[in-house]
């Protein structure tokens, strides 16, 4: 019997081609999986060495400085902001804005005053104001701003006005002739306006050099000016503040606070303020030397307001600054991930009485920033007479702890430390100074001239005593001493692997109590 050749071919293709197509599936499972765990190493790769903070306001992109102070309408926080989209290859700033609830979470909502919209500059700082009374006349409720712009008129600093009646989402230029004419000064600039209830009026304070101009305006376009406060000994002025507080001793104090270099005269670089008295028109201080709000190196352009929902609204304040120093504003690893500007978080602000009529403005972290916490580690007691690392790690924490001791000579924590015990940044009392400090010599840190490695605050330590609470991102370290009446907030650049915690002495032993780390999600 003759057999059909083809038939036969046929039949003996089968074997070959099921083996074929098997080959071909199980190279392409092989390959989609190499390049799906590829793809999460890369991955990995790119979110490991990211310096974006955890739990602090960051630009979205390329730069941010100047704070804005915030107001509260809606319901929500608004936030606006120095931002320039063409950093690093270009200059101007523009306010963009961010709104929040709790003043934790945020949300973009892109840029409210644009730059270079006219032949003026870009704008600078300012402040903002809801107008209730419509006294300015752009409607019921309107947003009006007050901006420093160098003018078309040789680049003079002059002050310019923006409202906004779409709940502050865009800003209108209401003339390109300024409403305050530069005077004849070369600095004239970061108005900030507060309404008098007493008057019934508008009150702005203004940098003008090293000292603090008083205008008044009953329409928020036409200003007299009232009086000047002169200061000494600290350097050019910026961001001015003009505030209310009732102490905890009952009594109303306004406090005047201002943006300042206090270098050389061994004072900070962060906000300097008095407490006193406001008559409407002039400034009378409680005593000639200021007081200062942060002894850190990266606390600057610093901003108060009011707590939204809060009814007497004298009793308590909020506060943040720009987390950074021009001494060494581009120096930090963000370039590498596109953006540069980083805010402190914001604190509360309560005003404490002394003895007789001395004053002082007392910090603590906001509350809202507990909900951050998904873990705990708690130690109640531990001495020390040497060092001695704890078991527990973390990169993002709020580190709470008593310290008492009887003699010694220094005493305190290092933290986000390495594995060899080489870098870490250090937080403590030197007994013998007598100061609190903050010192970043040993960890990687923005200032290559390592002339702002440690930074100081006066302390009583005939205490014996003291309460530290300790906020740690990843690019940053804010210390809250005691009440809050001396903070230090720095920048720092820590590795991501370096996480460990030590507590340490020198010269003697101290009791470390109540100790709690809340890790942040």
């Amino acid at each position: 019997m003759e057999v059909d050749k083809r038939e036969s071919n046929k039949k003996g293709n089968k074997p070959l081609f099921f083996f074929m197509m098997i080959f071909l599936i199980v190279m392409t499972v092989a390959l989609l999986t190499y390049l799906f765990f590829k793809s999460r190493e890369s991955t990995e790769v790119h979110e490991e060495p990211s310096y974006r903070a955890n739990y602090h306001f960051t630009a979205p992109d390329k730069w941010k400085n100047d704070p804005q102070r915030p107001i509260y309408f809606d319901g929500k926080y608004h936030y606006y902001y120095l931002y320039n989209g063409d950093y690093p290859n270009g200059n101007g700033t523009e306010w963009r804005l961010a709104t929040s609830e709790d003043l934790v979470n945020w949300n973009d909502e892109g840029i409210a005053i644009l730059k270079y919209t006219n032949e003026n500059g870009d704008p600078w700082s300012g402040s903002v104001v809801v107008d209730e009374h419509n006294t300015a006349e752009f409607g019921e409720g309107a947003l009006v701003a007050i901006v420093t712009q160098p003018s078309m008129d040789g680049g003079k600093q002059e002050q310019f006005l923006w409202y906004s009646n779409d709940n502050g989402e865009t800003f209108t230029s209401y003339s390109d002739d300024p409403i305050m004419p530069n005077p004849g000064i070369e600095d004239f600039r970061d108005p900030k306006i507060i309404w008098d209830d007493r008057s019934h009026k508008w009150v702005m304070v203004m940098a003008e050099g090293t000292k603090i101009g008083f205008y008044e305006s009953h329409n928020l376009k036409d200003w007299h000016y009232l009086s000047s406060f002169v200061t000494e000994d600290i350097g050019l002025v910026e961001c001015p503040d003009l505030y209310l507080m009732r102490a905890n001793n009952g009594s109303l104090k306004w406090v005047l606070g201002i943006s300042a270099n206090g270098k050389s005269v061994g004072k900070p670089n962060t906000y300097a303020y008095w407490t006193g008295f406001f008559d409407g028109k002039e400034f009378f201080q409680d005593h000639d030397e200021p007081r200062w709000l942060d002894y850190g190196f990266d606390w600057y352009a610093g901003v108060t307001f009011e707590d939204g929902d809060e009814r007497e609204k004298y009793n308590k304040r909020y506060a943040f600054a720009w987390m950074n120093n021009w001494d060494y504003v581009h120096n930090t690893p963000t370039l590498q991930e596109g953006f540069n500007g980083m805010d402190s978080i914001v604190r509360e602000m309560t005003l404490k009485h002394e003895v007789d009529d001395h004053y002082h403005l007392a910090s603590q972290p906001i509350k809202a920033l507990n909900e951050l916490t998904n873990l705990t580690d708690t130690y109640e007691q531990i001495e020390v007479n040497g060092s001695k690392t704890l078991d527990v790690t973390g990169d993002e924490y709020h580190l709470e702890l008593d310290i008492s001791w009887s003699e010694l000579q220094n005493v305190g924590l290092r933290l986000r430390e390495s594995a060899d015990k080489e870098r870490h940044v250090d937080v403590g009392i030197f007994v013998e100074g007598p100061y609190s400090y903050v010192n970043r010599a040993f960890i990687d840190q923005p200032d290559d001239s390592n002339q702002y490695v440690e930074s100081k605050a006066p302390f009583d330590t005939s205490k014996q005593q003291v309460q530290l609470k300790i906020l740690v991102d990843k690019t940053s370290i804010e210390v809250f001493v005691d009440d809050g009446q001396f903070t230090h907030s720095n920048l720092i650049f820590p590795r991501a692997d370096d996480q460990g915690i030590t507590l340490f002495t020198e010269g003697g032993t101290a009791i470390f109590k109540n100790i709690k780390i809340h890790h942040f999600e």
